[in-house]
């Protein structure tokens, strides 16, 4: 799937001689390179160890004998000696790894648990700190999956992005903190940073990432994609319709030649969690209760035979209780709902056959037309009104459209001249997408929908795991690519043009 990037040099002393990992064609021009810049290839001491696209030492361990300039020079504007960190902080989930490997490294949730310091002092001793205006502001960060499995008193969980906008970079932070010192366990000022943001990401927050990166991390070098380009990217297209189905939300985006239309993006609130708390509610309105991990534990009484027992802990947060809720639904939404082969409605679906599934605390719940149901808001976002304990989000289900409404408007406000090109190349992505019969139920929808002319065809990755993460896979295409070399915006440039210059250098 990727290309052969070439080696990277390392010199250890009294070491032989050794090529790995690349292709024979890839050494013989690094050694004619070192050759030419008067280093004995023939020594003992030199040694190259690996391809780039598997290469992830800091720059002061891959080149001990060169200044840091010239690294950074040859980083710029060499593809075959890059080591660039690819991130994809989605509304749902954060996706970080190395340019040049087909999956991310690390997966953890971009919400975070945040303990209000003060409000902990308060409660425990309400004399204490009692008017002190600096303790207000103290407040404690848990990031990563387990860190957020583990239930405290008084904490809430926090999105780090609402709607494609970023709600605290404090928590931004503390999530990059996560990736490259905890899971990627690298340092930040050795690896350019190649970063995904929104389609409809603002100048504003281009800008302050941009600072934050050469500031606060210190990174050689940076560039900000758009999700529509690397999915397209990661498909080998430049020119498609992304159709992104993430956790907070839907996006349809155009691109054309590599290019994010921007006029024509068309963005919808349904999207995975959206979806979850619809099956939630459903399911409560059936008596069934999803019972958090942390509100029980099961004993043995014996041989196979558990008793489940209650815990009360009357200081968990209601935002924990839901999260903890969401991860079980979530896990029944992606094992037994599908799309329905056409648009649900409660007589069709009555007698549905159930479907088992356990719940963590043992008990065994039949899902039936509540399976076919809750996947069809997505294409009738109307369905919403007939949920119970939805009455809340009535309005945003009525200003939403469905996925082939969407589609459709989004490629009828692009040029003439490339709107079959558009039609013959819709692309699913984000978690969402991997849902069953998705791509079936679109592709049915557009055909009796879309003018005759038109030739749909809705492609999608047979593997789920390429679905969910297609935006991160693109990044890690465009980062190894010797052609993109030329197009990070480096720390010297920012630090002469200052970080508006983001936007002429990552259009």
């Amino acid at each position: 799937m990727f290309p052969n990037f070439g080696p990277k040099l390392l010199r250890k002393e009294k070491k032989p001689s050794v090529l790995i990992g690349s292709s024979p064609a890839a050494c013989r021009r690094l050694l004619e390179f070192d050759r030419t810049k008067g280093f004995n290839v023939n020594s003992p001491s030199y040694f190259v160890p690996a391809a780039a696209s598997r290469s992830h030492l800091p720059l002061k361990q891959v080149f001990p004998d060169r200044s840091k300039k010239q690294t950074l020079r040859e980083i710029m504007y060499g593809g075959d000696e890059v080591s660039a960190i690819v991130v994809d902080l989605g509304s749902h989930t954060c996706k970080a790894g190395y340019a040049g490997e087909d999956a991310p490294k690390a997966v953890f949730p971009s919400v975070v648990g945040s303990i209000d310091q003060m409000e902990v002092d308060e409660n425990d001793n309400p004399e204490k700190n009692g008017g002190d205006p600096k303790s207000k502001g103290k407040r404690k960060l848990y990031v990563g999956s387990s860190a957020m499995g583990y239930r405290r008193d008084h904490m809430e969980v926090l999105p780090s992005i609402k709607d494609g906008i970023v709600t605290d970079w404090d928590i931004v932070e503390s999530i990059w903190d996560h990736a490259f010192r905890e899971c990627l366990l690298v340092d930040p000022k050795e690896h350019p940073m190649l970063l995904a943001e929104p389609s409809s990401n603002t100048q504003q927050q281009r800008e302050k990432t941009a600072e934050l990166m050469f500031e606060k991390y210190q990174a050689p070098a940076l560039f900000l994609a758009k999700n529509a380009v690397l999915t397209s990217f990661a498909s080998g297209r430049a020119t498609s319709l992304v159709v992104d189905s993430g956790g907070g939300s839907t996006i349809v985006a155009p691109v054309h030649d590599g290019y994010v239309l921007q006029k024509a993006v068309s963005v919808s609130p349904i999207g995975g969690e959206f979806l979850t708390d619809c099956l939630i509610k459903s399911l409560e309105s059936k008596g069934v209760r999803i019972r958090p991990r942390y509100s029980f534990k099961r004993k043995e009484v014996r041989p196979e035979e558990f008793q489940t027992v209650d815990l009360d802990f009357p200081n968990t947060t209601e935002s924990y209780r839901l999260y903890c809720q969401r991860v079980i639904a979530s896990d029944i939404k992606e094992c037994v709902c599908r799309a329905p082969d056409t648009p649900y409605d409660d007589t069709s679906y009555s007698n549905i056959p159930m479907t088992s599934y356990e719940l963590p605390d043992g008990q065994t719940i039949e899902i039936g037309s509540d399976r076919f149901k809750t996947p069809d808001v997505l294409f009738n976002p109307s369905l919403v009104k007939t949920i119970l304990g939805m009455e809340g989000s009535v309005d945003i289900a009525a200003t939403a459209r469905g996925l082939p409404q969407m589609v459709i408007e989004s490629i009828n406000k692009c040029d003439v001249d490339i709107r079959r090109e558009l039609f013959s190349s819709i692309l699913l992505a984000g978690g969402t997408s991997s849902m069953q019969q998705l791509k079936e139920r679109l592709e049915k929808d557009l055909l009796e929908e879309s003018p005759q002319a038109a030739r749909v065809k809705v492609l999608a990755s047979g593997n789920s795991t390429e679905r969910r993460f297609s935006v991160w896979i693109g990044g890690s295409i465009l980062a190894s690519l010797g052609s993109f070399q030329q197009m990070w915006f480096s720390k010297s440039e920012y630090e002469e043009h200052g970080c508006s210059y983001i936007q002429r250098k990552c259009p």
